[in-house]
């Protein structure tokens, strides 16, 4: 099943969360409505904003406040993605020059905080102290992902455990903040809380590692960026860890971060790993998780939501961008 029938049974809220982020984008600056239509038009796969739905549809909800926490993740993720570029000096993004290259770091940090502050007001719109508490922890969350990723920015003395800690913080707390929000905003029991937690969670850093899989093996065209940014920026992720782990003493990820001019070892390192059963262990272990995801599932109502979540972890382990 691919991420349209998946989206099918929601496919009305999505497009109204789609256009509750028109409607953010409509305010009388001109300038900043360029910065908006850059940063907010064509959002990405909108996986967050749909666990958000599927698991805010299993009890009793108010349609409203879920369609403004819907949006509300979908607007904090983007704010990290302009962020996020403006402290990697990113050009690209999703195919298309990012606010930092057209505008900016500067126009960047603020239009990143603009967008932090509108997701806030939205989530506050619900009413509900627990998602308006979680929006606050999981923000704290992410910011302290993104200084520890800085600081260790080009060192080589990690190991996976500093990376699995890395995304949970920077991605795996975005998707449990949108399906603990769900939850709680249809007065779903703890035990059914929970279960949406973990099953968010897990299924962060399976997409996390199935994205860093990605900037090995996918094309520029896929990624809407260069292939090995990450490397590029000097992050380490699981298939550059294993090319550590396995090269102890030598390796191109290593020469190229002794040495960050020679970007030949950039494109050796990526046929390092596409050339070995790198990539198979590496989806092994998102495969892992996502499975980890979805093991307590079936203690949920028996509707669809729980087949679509079911179907939706096993499309982020397949997907190819």
């Amino acid at each position: 099943m691919d991420i349209n029938e998946i989206y099918g049974y929601i496919r009305e809220d999505m497009v109204q969360v789609e256009e509750r982020l028109r409607l953010i984008r409509r305010v009388d600056f001109p300038h900043l409505v360029e910065l908006l239509d850059c940063s907010l038009k064509g959002s990405g796969k909108m996986i967050r904003p749909a666990l958000a739905l599927l698991s805010g549809k299993f009890y009793e909800y108010n349609h409203d406040h879920l369609l403004a926490m819907a949006t509300a993740v979908e607007v904090l993720h983007t704010a990290t993605l302009v962020h996020d570029d403006a402290i990697d000096k990113s050009a690209v993004r999703r195919g298309r020059p990012t606010i930092n290259e057209m505008w900016g770091a500067e126009e960047a940090v603020l239009l990143g905080d603009y967008l932090f502050a509108t997701a806030g007001e939205l989530t506050a719109s619900t009413r509900n102290m627990r998602a308006i508490e979680l929006f606050a922890s999981t923000l704290k969350t992410i910011s302290g992902g993104e200084i520890e990723q800085a600081f260790n920015s080009f060192n080589l003395n990690q190991e996976r455990s500093q990376y699995f800690r890395r995304i949970a913080k920077k991605t795996a707390s975005l998707f449990s903040m949108s399906t603990e929000s769900g939850a709680a905003l249809s007065q779903a029991p703890e035990e059914s809380i929970q279960v949406l937690i973990e099953y968010g969670y897990n299924l962060g850093i399976a997409f996390q590692i199935v994205d860093d899989i990605l900037d090995f093996v996918g094309t520029e065209e896929e990624l809407g960026k260069p292939v090995g940014s990450d490397l590029a920026q000097g992050t380490l992720t699981l298939p550059a860890l294993i090319v550590m782990e396995r090269y102890p003493e030598d390796s191109p990820v290593k020469r190229f971060f002794a040495d960050r001019g020679k970007k030949e070892n950039i494109a050796l390192a990526i046929e390092m790993v596409c050339s070995s059963p790198i990539i198979e262990e590496s989806y092994q272990v998102a495969s892992d998780y996502r499975d980890r995801a979805c093991r307590n599932l079936g203690s949920l109502p028996d509707i669809v939501n729980r087949r679509l979540l079911l179907e939706l972890a096993d499309y982020v382990v397949r997907r190819n961008r």
